[in-house]
């Protein structure tokens, strides 16, 4: 027996509409957790079917973090400016743009990564694993295994989200096309940090306190 405690419980956790809740539990036996994987993977099928369409309009959003010590711009496109005023597309836009303060991610997407910086994260895995002493048959599958791993850290798309680990950025975005409804993506960013590429003198305060000692 489903009960509307149940379908309230899930909406919260998923953010799905009541019916598509109750639909969920109702397939799932009651099951919450089921449940969760039956909305989530009818969330991969909306986004596949949405991935097609035109995503023209949408938000630049901005993150300011540690005083301003840390800011980020980012392009979050959306296929109806009607969408992009709806405050399920503006948590997300916000919620990027505070992870890309917090991972600092390079690219947005594996696809942008320049190939001989890929070929050259290979090679230095095999160099390791076979100093290592591991048997020259498993070094191709180890070092695409250390590629996926620099794919991970490095591509916005397949960071884990900072505000819950147990998705990736995709799968948060995959989500929202669900709830939304449009085809969303994520275009570009920039980070910025303050003295990011700045060589900084390096200060010894100890000698300062002596120069100005010996001045008075």
């Amino acid at each position: 027996m489903v009960s509307a405690d149940m379908v309230k419980d899930l909406r919260n956790k998923t953010g799905a509409g009541m019916m598509e809740c109750k639909q969920a539990l109702t397939e799932a036996s009651g099951d919450i957790g089921k449940a969760e994987e039956i909305l989530r993977k009818k969330g991969v099928k909306t986004a596949e079917k949405k991935s097609g369409n035109v995503a023209a309009e949408g938000a630049v959003g901005s993150y300011i973090h540690m005083g301003g010590k840390i800011g980020v711009l980012v392009e979050v496109n959306s296929q109806t400016d009607f969408a992009a005023k709806s405050e399920e597309f503006q948590e997300l836009v916000r919620d990027v743009a505070m992870h890309i303060a917090a991972a600092n991610p390079r690219w947005v997407r594996r696809e942008e990564v320049p190939l001989d910086l890929v070929n050259k994260e290979k090679e230095i895995a095999v160099e390791v694993a076979r100093k290592e002493g591991k048997p020259e048959k498993i070094l191709e599958k180890i070092a695409e295994g250390k590629v996926v791993k620099f794919y991970e850290e490095n591509c916005l798309m397949e960071q884990k989200f900072v505000k819950d680990p147990e998705k990736t950025i995709q799968q948060l975005l995959t989500d929202k096309v669900a709830k939304i409804r449009e085809n969303l993506t994520i275009r570009r960013f920039a980070r910025f940090q303050l003295g990011e590429g700045i060589e900084k003198k390096a200060t010894d305060f100890a000698a300062e306190v002596a120069a100005a000692a010996k001045a008075n």
